[in-house]
């Protein structure tokens, strides 16, 4: 992979030499924990006859305050070689896990250098050695300091994680926070990091699988942490700012992103065809575009180009009632876009967030709605995620049926869907899937930009397709006067379905239609357009500005109302494998003009699926109080009954 014209190559000279240093602290050093409290253990008699004593607490003024801890020896290649009891010979495992440990360290101490002769910090160390440095330089000299071992930190779980990723196994550890963050230097940033790691592979790692679950553990929460205190932190442009390539390593090193390798997830799901989805025309069309837009991701730019020009579905909705389609719907876009991956080469990770994932642990549940977010949305492979049943996974705020777990879903999904730090690379996709989105909260499911309405089957043809597809082969009974799948071809049925949204089909929708139409006349400025949406507003006040925005982006989506062509797909060299700038080229060149059809279409689609969902909430709620009143009412006569035989 060539390197970007931002990415430094981090050369092997340049870490090689680091090697020596590196073995030197997995063979040995001493470190006094500051944050961090050391595991209990019994304490050894230092010969025989004297016992441990009680350590001297100092009652001078002023250092009564200082840690009285004991310096610790830390010997990270006896740990790991230990950590099997029972063999006294390295196992390759170990041995791996001591040259990833080892290489890391000399990645991160690698770009310490650079990052310190790029601020400057060198001469500063250098000035400082020689009793040289002035007052008003001292502040710069220790902020560049704690930037350094922020970055050399990073770095080392970083390269860690990444190094380990491929020896993972099924198998997993939970390390808890890491508190031995220090950021004097860097020495003094790896000297903490490896002590606390020496700490948890004695308490967890009992075999080779445990022993990598912990170091990739803690690497995971090592990276986290550091990432979260140079939030605060200043002087760290030099890092941010650039990048760094290990070629050997396929190793990317940008600021405080974590780096992973692209690797496909294993799918055992029963991938379906485009003909065997029978109707959900417009949900199956838009998830066939989708699948195909995927595909224009550009792993060096880490952008694809539908992302900048507009167009990218990131989150959609697929509601419809029970057994119209919803999972066949998953399971061909599943299929569609592995193909195409296997096709090109690419890694396809397949992710669903199951009911598994609610923990009654408090903070477990957000963890592993957390661990689903990032594995999807690695910009290292083509992703698809789904949330099925999501109205049984998040739970919605003020309703006193959700529990603990599902709120905590609730608010990862929205921080991860639409939140601040929320970045589009248009490489994955979320679907969210519902029986009853009518009971999910209404900030997530406006978090959805797309809305697939998944019906189902609705004509007679569709009906005779559906039985030909699920009778099989093993019959002899005569299909009749019928073509078959005629029905389902795309682009005439997804024609019908569109200009069907030309007037709304909701009744509440239709009466504020009529009503604006008769006061303004035909809505066919952005003017009158506008008129309408604040009519739809007045009528349900949840259509807000981020219904505008899903629009909007809907109407992208339709000025981008193309597919692919299948021979881009079939053959890489013909755009897959092309620069960002050329097959963001050849996009624009098949893009369509914006019509007043197509923003009517849309703001009828999207407002007739929150009429849709308001009208089913308060049905529901309305049906659950009148059922309610029923049963107090009968209770009451029961009562009484009872009540007067006994008198």
């Amino acid at each position: 992979m060539s390197l970007t014209a931002d990415t430094m190559e981090l050369r092997e000279e340049d870490i090689a030499k680091h090697y020596d240093a590196a073995a030197a602290m997995l063979a040995g050093f001493d470190h006094t924990p500051r944050i961090a409290k050391p595991a209990d253990a019994p304490q050894q008699e230092k010969s025989a006859g004297l016992g441990t004593r009680r350590r001297f607490r100092t009652t001078t003024p002023g250092l009564v305050t200082r840690s009285t801890a004991r310096p610790e020896g830390v010997h990270l290649v006896e740990r790991i070689e230990a950590a099997d009891g029972d063999d006294p010979l390295v196992s390759p495992m170990q041995a791996t896990v001591l040259h990833g440990l080892r290489r890391a360290i000399a990645i991160a101490l690698a770009v310490g250098e650079q990052f310190s002769e790029a601020t400057g910090l060198a001469d500063l160390r250098r000035a400082n050695l020689a009793g040289a440095l002035g007052a008003d330089r001292k502040t710069e000299f220790t902020e560049l300091l704690g930037a350094e071992a922020l970055a050399v930190g990073h770095v080392f779980a970083n390269a860690t994680a990444f190094l380990l990723a491929p020896h993972g196994s099924e198998v997993s550890v939970e390390v808890g926070e890491v508190e031995e963050v220090l950021t004097d230097n860097s020495q003094l940033a790896l000297h903490g990091a490896l002590w606390e790691l020496d700490q948890d592979i004695a308490a967890h790692a009992g075999d080779d699988a445990r022993l990598v679950a912990t170091v990739s553990a803690f690497a995971e929460q090592l990276m986290e942490k550091i990432a979260l205190r140079a939030q605060n932190a200043g002087r760290l442009n030099a890092f941010t700012g650039a990048s760094w390539r290990v070629e050997a390593d396929d190793f990317t090193i940008r600021g405080f992103d974590a780096a992973s390798k692209g690797k496909s997830s294993t799918l055992t799901m029963t991938f379906k065809q485009p003909h065997e989805v029978v109707g959900n025309h417009i949900a199956k069309y838009q998830a066939l575009k989708l699948s195909k837009m995927l595909m224009a991701y550009d792993f060096e730019r880490k952008l694809n180009p539908f992302a900048e020009l507009g167009g990218f579905i990131f989150t959609f909705m697929g509601d419809g009632k029970p057994g119209t389609g919803k999972t066949t719907l998953i399971q061909m876009m599943a299929g569609l876009i592995k193909g195409y991956c296997d096709n090109a080469g690419y890694p396809f990770r397949y992710q669903n967030l199951s009911t598994e994932s609610i923990d009654s642990y408090q903070g477990k549940s957000a963890q592993n709605a957390k661990a689903f977010i990032n594995t999807v949305i690695d910009p290292g492979v083509i992703g698809f995620g789904t949330i099925d049943d999501i109205d049984q996974l998040a739970g919605k705020r003020g309703d006193r049926q959700s529990s603990a777990g599902q709120l905590e879903i609730t608010a990862v999904l929205m921080e991860s869907f639409a939140g601040a730090n929320t970045v589009v690379r248009g490489n994955c996709t979320f679907g969210m899937f519902s029986n009853y989105p009518e009971n999910v909260d209404d900030a997530l499911r406006q978090r959805a930009g797309a809305r697939f309405l998944v019906d189902g089957p609705q004509t007679r043809e569709d009906y005779i397709d559906i039985l030909y597809l699920l009778m099989g082969k093993n019959h002899d009974i005569p299909l009749g006067q019928h073509e078959v799948y005629a029905a389902q071809e795309i682009k005439k049925a997804v024609a019908a379905s569109f200009e069907s949204h030309a007037r709304p089909h909701e009744d509440g929708l239709i009466r504020v239609y009529e009503r604006v139409e008769k006061d303004i006349g035909r809505l066919d400025t952005i003017a009158k357009l506008g008129t309408y949406l604040k009519g739809i507003q007045e009528a349900d006040e949840r259509f807000t500005g981020r219904a505008i925005k899903n629009i909007t982006d809907a109407v992208k989506v339709r000025a981008m109302d193309f597919e692919l062509p299948d021979e881009w797909m079939e053959k890489p060299d013909l755009f897959l494998f092309k620069s960002y700038d050329e097959k963001k080229g050849m996009i624009e060149e098949l893009r369509q003009p914006i019509t007043v059809e197509m923003v009517m279409q849309e703001i009828n689609r999207y407002a007739d699926s929150e009429f849709r969902y308001a009208d089913k909430s308060d049905e529901v709620a309305i049906e659950n109080m009148v059922r309610d009143f029923g049963r107090t009412e009968e209770a009451k006569r029961r009562y009484m009954a009872e009540k007067e035989s006994g008198a």
